[in-house]
């Protein structure tokens, strides 16, 4: 795919034309394109925004780009940030701008978006045994041959599978594949031992349109999860690459491929990918952290690895839910227009950080003020009886878990620390 053609399909995301179909955008804003809304350069709280609205904000998610950049720089490791996090095209830019090697999906759909939008290289973190899908791709292989394209494989059915839909769709390039080992009995995906890893590649080795270049997995499986078993689990990882480049499987290759890596302990897949010992060939030892594009005022904010590491430094959340107090019942109720289309709830609630006054617009911290529930389109809100909220305030919420944040908005504020709407952020679920 030729690089101004990408570049000019993220850049067509601007204009397109603003209306119904996207939550909280001012209704005077309708029929103006996305480019235009973002050059009037609006406030979120008083440039006709409607309520709930989620709002992302800039400086933090620069900030959690430049952190985890100069992280993966200084423990030699790539860097593939799991996409399926946003899926924002716009992002995926901004983090290859700041050094990521690729982008990380997990199924074919997001695959697609990546390559819609220039993406030149990406891993999908599954085996990928649909036929439809691997025509599509075997198409695109030949189509441009500076497209790489990397996925899991994990069962030798799985391998008797794509070997079959490849061969059908007269694939010309074969595929790279890495050999999933499982994080553990009772874990996801994964081959559970290193007998079968070795079927694997064997059944990999016998198929012209497949090509073995590593290992994978994903440590955050590992069952009763600690920095012990983790690190045990990773070192089970390497010992299966070394095993593999000993036993010559590697010796087409230019490089090896070792990949792992998600939000939670990223830390100690640095820690043992730095005791790998030389192999016959490069090793790519490829993190695939996705979370922290974003990071959170919940699961990821207890369980980042910087809190382990804080000279390192520390992500910032930049999520916050704004919505507008439309019923005070009693001195210890209110209840808010924002619910569970609106807020991430699977982990854990929103939590009431900032109040809005609607009387002058000042903001004061959220005291004794906590969201307890939450309905399709209702909040609900548990206040002390001195409490100060009214109807008509805004309350700020932070929320927990990225991945069901971005995905119940398709357009999000990107929004500056004084309030001026700066851009917009398209997602594609």
């Amino acid at each position: 795919m030729a690089v101004d053609n990408a570049v000019g399909r993220l850049a067509s995301l601007a204009d397109e034309r603003v209306d119904h179909r996207f939550k909280a955008l001012p209704p005077d804003a309708e029929g103006l394109t996305v480019g235009e809304l973002a050059a009037e350069r609006r406030n979120l709280f008083t440039g006709g925004f409607t309520t709930p609205v989620l709002a992302l904000s800039a400086e933090s998610v620069e900030h959690n780009l430049a952190l985890m950049e100069t992280y993966a720089q200084r423990h030699g490791l790539a860097f593939a940030p799991h996409g399926k996090t946003s899926m924002a095209p716009q992002l995926f830019a901004r983090q290859l701008e700041h050094g990521a090697w690729g982008i990380t999906v997990a199924v074919p759909h997001q695959a697609r978006v990546a390559r819609a939008f220039g993406v030149s290289r990406v891993f999908l973190a599954n085996e990928l045994v649909d036929a439809a899908a691997l025509r599509w791709l075997a198409a695109e292989l030949h189509a441009d041959p500076d497209f790489r394209f990397l996925c899991y494989v994990d069962s030798v059915r799985g391998v008797a599978l794509m070997d079959a839909a490849l061969r059908a769709a007269g694939a010309r390039r074969p595929v790279e594949v890495v050999v999933e080992l499982a994080a553990g009995e009772g874990a996801r995906t994964g081959a559970r031992t290193e007998g079968e890893c070795a079927e694997i590649a064997d059944a990999v080795a016998a198929s012209p349109v497949l090509r073995l270049v590593g290992v994978a997995g994903y440590e955050g499986e590992v069952p009763r999860a600690d920095g012990e078993r983790v690190r045990a689990w990773l070192r089970r990882l390497t010992s299966l690459a070394a095993e593999f480049d000993k036993r010559g499987r590697f010796e087409q290759l230019d490089e090896i491929v070792v990949s792992a890596g998600g939000s939670a302990w990223f830390d100690a897949v640095a820690d043992v990918f730095a005791e790998l010992p030389a192999l016959s060939r490069p090793v790519l030892k490829l993190l695939r952290s996705g979370a922290y594009v974003s990071h959170d005022d919940g699961h990821y904010r207890h369980i980042t690895p910087f809190n382990r590491v804080p000279d390192e430094g520390a992500l910032q959340p930049a999520f916050r839910l704004w919505a507008q107090v439309v019923s005070r019942p009693s001195a210890t109720q209110a209840f808010v227009n924002a619910g569970k289309r609106d807020a991430a709830y699977d982990l854990d609630l929103p939590e009431a950080q900032v109040v809005r006054s609607a009387r002058d617009g000042s903001v004061r911290p959220a005291t004794g003020i906590a969201v307890t529930g939450l309905s399709d389109q209702h909040g609900w809100i548990t206040t002390d009886a001195g409490a100060e909220l009214e109807v008509g305030d805004w309350l700020g919420m932070g929320l927990s878990h990225p991945c069901t944040s971005f995905d119940k908005w398709q357009l999000i504020p990107l929004v500056a620390a004084d309030g001026t709407v700066t851009d917009y952020i398209r997602t594609l679920f």
